[in-house]
This record gives C-alpha cells, structure tokens and sequence, in this order.
C-alpha cells in the first residue's frame, strides 16, 4: 500500500514537473534577429543600407496585445525647414508630438493610407498633436514647405524594430509561436514588399531570419502635391 502510494505522488510530481516546464518554455522570449539589404535599382553603385521597418504579426495565440495609448512620448518636430526624424513607429494608439520649432509657420497633414489630418497653420514655437488610432504608413509633409516630408509607420504588434544604418535588425522580447513576418521601406514597391513577408516560427532553435534583400526606385516624396491636391506654388525669396 505504502509502495502504491509512493509511485502514486512520483508520477503526480512528474505530471506537475513537466506541467511547470511547458508553461515556462511557452512564457520565454527571445530576441529575433536578421539583416536587410536595400538595392537601389538602376545604379551602379554599391548598395547602401536605408532604414527598414520590420515586424512579426502572431498568428497562433500568446499574451494578448490591446493597442492602447502609448506612455511614451513620440515627437516628430520641424526645424530648419525638415522633420526629425524623418521615420518614426508607433504602437496604434499613439500620440504624436508635432512641435514647430522653426521661427515661421508650418502646416502639416497626411491624406495617405494611414492617418489623414490637417494640422492647419500654426505659428513657430508652439506644437500640435495627432493620434494615430489605424495601422497603416502616413507620408507627413508641409502645406507651405514642399521639401519637408516625413513618414510615421503605426502598427498593431509590439514585435518591431527598425533596421540600424548597417541593416541588422533585432526584435526583443518575442514569445515561441508563429508570425507572418512584414517588412516596409520607403520606395519600395507593394509587390517587392509583400515578397518579402512569409510565416516563420520564433523557437530557441530559430532565431536568426537570415538577410532580406529589398529592391527600391522612385522617389515617394518628390513631386507630391498640396493638401488640395494642386502643386506648389514658388515662394517669395522673402517668405518663410
């Protein structure tokens, strides 16, 4: 009886043991981690990295992600007749900062995929906001200013990183399961970046996805029109 009882606790123990290291082994996380080369079409020059915004969207369940607004502050400020930075992520939810810190007016707006909005004129050294409350990229430009141009990318995963100037690229803090892999890049083409995405699964024995070779042309910012969909006309050599 006592034997019965002895082999009844040391399989129950055993059961919880490997209980315990499932639930542990399914809580880990790892840090993701690749490369992308951006290949400039048409030149002869070596190609050299831009930035790349990359992300893994789960697609089997883990710990649930309820875009809500970020507590981190997100600026993207005009000065000297530029935004900076000119690309900025952001969680869906978020608030941006646009603070003119230019001595003149700005008027910034987005009538693009992601977040459209018209921030109006506004004068030098004060600021205006915007929620960005829809995945999607917002191009971001001056009504007055046609060379300033911007782009915030907002997405609805917290498994992101943006590309360092060598290419390499890391996502923290992924949890085991199945993704489908995104990537975008400014002047890359829908097709050249839906090329790029696949399902790939995050195990310790998986982390590194290898190089992304991304082909870019055009140039999305230049010769874009007005918020009213007219182009810009010549400024007086005195204006702002």
């Amino acid at each position: 009886m006592a034997r019965s009882l002895t082999i009844q606790a040391t399989s129950l123990a055993v059961l919880a043991l490997l209980f315990l290291s499932s639930g542990f082994a399914s809580s880990q996380t790892f840090g993701v981690t690749g490369r992308i080369e951006i290949h400039r079409t048409g030149s002869t020059s070596r190609p050299g990295p831009t930035e790349a915004v990359v992300w893994l969207s789960p697609l089997n369940p883990v710990p649930a992600f309820t875009p809500t607004p970020s507590k981190t502050q997100f600026v993207l400020a005009q000065k000297d007749k530029r935004f900076s930075p000119h690309l900025l992520v952001v969680p869906v939810g978020s608030s941006v900062d646009f603070p003119n810190l230019d001595p003149f007016f700005h008027n910034v707006f987005s009538l693009f995929n992601g977040k459209r909005f018209d921030l109006g004129l506004y004068e030098g050294h004060t600021h205006r906001s915007v929620q960005f409350d829809r995945e999607g990229v917002s191009y971001i430009f001056c009504n007055i200013h046609p060379d300033m141009g911007a782009v915030v990318v907002s997405l609805g995963t917290p498994y992101y990183a943006v590309s360092l100037p060598d290419g390499s690229f890391q996502l923290r803090g992924v949890p085991n399961g199945r993704y489908r892999l995104s990537v975008w890049a400014e002047n890359a083409t829908a097709e050249r970046l839906a090329a790029l995405s696949r399902i790939v699964e995050v195990a310790p024995q998986q982390l590194q996805l290898g190089t992304l070779n991304l082909e870019i042309d055009g140039n999305t910012m230049a010769h874009h029109l007005n918020k009213y969909g007219e182009a810009y006309k010549p400024l007086p050599r005195e204006s702002y």
